[in-house]
Parts: structure tokens; C-alpha cells; sequence
């Protein structure tokens, strides 16, 4: 069974509390006051009915947290009537302390004020209908004074609470738009490592079928020609495999992938090698004066070169000729594959997954792609980036 530990600590605090007024409201009595020169005119001796009511005034203590306004308004009746009937009280005012200070530190502004309405009320009763009498008015100022500061310590303290409150509830706001952000993150980087498997698996892929072709159809006439295009086969897995791994590495959460730079516009010329080599005669052309450029224009416009390639190796057609043409601009990087497209391929065909990619990539960095047959024949893709104080 669960035990409320406030209430409990309230509870033993009204005990506490209850205990000590009873102890001295029997111990002080007039003549012990009086011995001690204490004024005494008007005090009752202590009797059953006044300790009675000095127990019905801690008592509320036990309630202060859960309906402080009720356990105020309980404990200021039998407080009331002790100074009314003249009776010493003895802790039973620290009571009415504890309750105001309750009302004022767990409910609004409006019943706070209501509750040091009624004590301040309460203490102008007792004070003067009562028959012990105070001596100088500056007693009764010390008196409110008290009651407002107390009223004053749990009004601070409820608006440190709600200050603490509202901070901790921001900080959860801001760490479930972090969240959120992360999983926008992670979302993208799927979507962009998915991209780049595409491209990687989609060229690599295209050129190993070509070249598995070709030594299919020379393996009885040519045997190193076959020999020859099968190893070139197991070399382009081998980079398959390669850039596969490094760009699914970054998924792996038991270790550290093995990361390596992006390719980009300087590995064009390995790239048409590698397209010579599987059938595909490329001539890659280079205008203007090359400049550093940022790393997802780099990377897309590398992507874009073998996306195309790749297109003009599955449907130009053999024998067909591609030219790659980078044309380097102060504000502009302008990169075109064409071919002469002597295939059969519609366009259809050539408008397939991994140009639709493409034009993903160019979008993502404000360039402008067109894609389409050439008026003389043949087919091109071309993008045109736009690049920010020279870069």
C-alpha cells in the first residue's frame, strides 16, 4: 500500500504542533504568568474545553496541502474563539501561520488574497471582543506585519514553483522538437543514402551486364577477349562492393564505418575509362577554368555524369559514341552527357528511375536539368548548377 509521504509529513506536523500548544497551554496559567510579570487581566485558567479547542485549531495542519482555504477558515474558528473566551493559546497561533502560508503558496492569487482577508479579519475579531487586552497599538501593526510576510514567503514560493515548472516543461518542448529534428535527420540521410545506392548499383550493374555480353558472345571465338571482359567484370564489382559498403557504413551502430571521400568532379576521368572499357566510347571535355566547388554540387554532378552515362550504355546502342562536356563559369557549373543514340530505345525508356534521381539532386541544390532527345539525333542530360560568389 502506498503512502502519501506530504500527507503524512502533514500529519505530523499537526501532531507535533498540537502537542506543544496543549503542553503549554497547561503549563502557562495566569499565576506562572503573572510571576513572571506578564500582564494576565482578562485570562482565563486552562480547562478541558480550552485545550479541546487548541486541538481543534493545530488539527487542520494535517489538511494544508490538499484544501487549504477550508483547513485556514477550521483553524481560525477555534483560534478565534480562544481569544474571544480569553483563553492562552499557546502554539495554536503558529498553526494559523502555517495555514495561511499554505493558502497563499498553493492556490491563485485571488483565494490567497481571500484567505489573508479572513485572518486578518479574524485577528481584529479575537483582538477586540476579547477580554485580555494589548497595551500599545504597535503590537497589532507587528501582528499584520507578520501575517502579510508570511502571506508574502508562500506567494514567492509558488511563483518559484511555477517559474520551475515552466522551465522544465520548455526544456521537454525543446527536446521533443529535437527529437523531431532528429528523426527529419535521419529520414533524409535514408532517403539520401538510398539515392546513392541507386546510382552506385544502377551503373556499376548496367556495365558489368554489357560486359558479361561481350564475353558471352566471344567466349567460343576469343577466349582472352572473354578472359579479358570477365576480369573487367570482377574489377567493377570489386568498386560496387566498395562504394556500397562505404555508403551503408554509416547505418552500422556496433562500429565505426570506414569512410572515404566523395566522388566528384575529379574522378571523371576514371569514370570514362571505366565506361571505355565495358563498350561505350566516352570523351570527356573540360571548358573553362576549374574552381573548387562544394561537395553536394561536386558529388551531384558526378552522380549526374554516370547517371547518364549509364543511360547511354544500356540504350544508345553499340557502337555509339558519348561526350561529357564540364564547362566551368564564374556563378555557373554547366555539365552535359550526350550521345549520338543510334539505339532503339524510346524515350521512355531512357526517363528512367535514376534520372528521375537525378533531377532530385539538381533540385536540391537550385539547378535547372533537361533531359531529352538532341535535334540531329542522340540523346542528352544536362544540369546547370548555380554557384554563390564563385563557388
Amino acid at each position: 500500500m502506498r503512502i502519501d509521504r506530504t500527507r503524512l509529513h502533514d500529519t505530523v506536523l499537526a501532531g507535533v504542533v498540537a502537542a506543544a500548544s496543549v503542553t503549554l497551554f497547561a503549563f502557562y496559567t495566569p499565576g506562572r504568568l503573572q510571576g513572571e510579570g506578564l500582564p494576565v487581566e482578562g485570562l482565563r485558567d486552562p480547562d478541558p474545553f480550552g485545550a479541546v479547542l487548541v486541538v481543534l485549531a493545530c488539527v487542520p495542519v494535517a489538511l494544508r496541502r490538499r484544501w487549504p482555504l477550508a483547513a485556514l477558515c477550521a483553524g481560525l474558528v477555534p483560534e478565534t474563539l480562544l481569544t474571544v473566551l480569553g483563553y492562552s493559546g499557546g502554539l495554536s497561533g503558529i498553526s494559523g501561520l502555517v495555514l495561511l502560508y499554505s493558502v497563499a503558496s498553493y492556490r491563485g492569487l485571488a483565494v490567497a488574497l481571500g484567505g489573508l482577508l479572513i485572518a486578518l479579519t479574524a485577528y481584529i475579531l479575537g483582538a477586540s471582543a476579547g477580554p485580555v487586552r494589548v497595551g500599545a497599538w504597535s503590537e497589532h501593526v507587528v501582528v499584520a506585519i507578520v501575517l502579510v510576510a508570511v502571506w508574502g514567503v508562500g506567494r514567492s514560493l509558488r511563483l518559484r514553483r511555477a517559474y520551475l515548472e515552466e522551465l522544465k516543461d520548455r526544456a521537454s518542448r525543446l527536446e521533443r522538437a529535437h527529437a523531431a529534428d532528429t528523426r527529419a535527420a535521419r529520414a533524409e540521410e535514408r532517403s539520401r543514402i538510398a539515392r546513392e545506392l541507386h546510382d552506385v548499383v544502377a551503373h556499376h550493374v548496367s556495365v558489368m551486364t554489357v560486359q558479361a555480353s561481350a564475353a558471352r558472345r566471344v567466349l567460343a571465338s576469343d577466349p582472352d577477349l572473354a578472359r579479358e571482359a570477365l576480369s573487367a567484370i570482377e574489377h567493377t564489382g570489386r568498386l560496387a562492393m566498395t562504394e556500397m559498403r562505404n555508403i551503408v557504413g554509416v547505418l552500422r551502430t556496433d562500429a565505426r564505418a570506414e569512410l572515404g571521400p566523395q566522388p566528384g568532379i575529379q574522378d571523371l576521368p576514371s569514370l570514362v575509362d571505366q565506361m571505355r572499357e565495358a563498350g561505350l566510347s566516352t570523351r570527356l571535355r573540360v571548358e573553362g577554368d576549374p574552381r573548387p566547388l562544394p561537395a553536394g554540387v561536386d558529388l551531384a554532378a558526378y552522380r549526374l555524369v554516370q547517371e547518364g552515362l549509364t543511360n547511354s550504355l544500356r540504350h544508345a546502342g553499340s557502337g555509339a559514341k558519348a561526350v561529357v562536356t564540364v564547362h566551368h563559369e564564374p556563378r555557373e557549373l554547366d555539365v552535359r552527357v550526350e550521345d549520338d543514340g543510334r539505339g532503339t530505345a524510346g524515350m521512355s525508356a531512357r526517363a528512367g528511375h535514376g534520372l528521375v534521381g537525378i533531377r532530385e539532386r539538381v533540385a536540391l541544390y537550385g539547378g535547372i536539368l533537361s533531359i531529352g532527345p538532341l535535334p540531329g539525333g542522340g540523346f542528352e542530360v544536362r544540369a546547370r548548377f548555380p554557384l554563390k560568389d564563385g563557388q
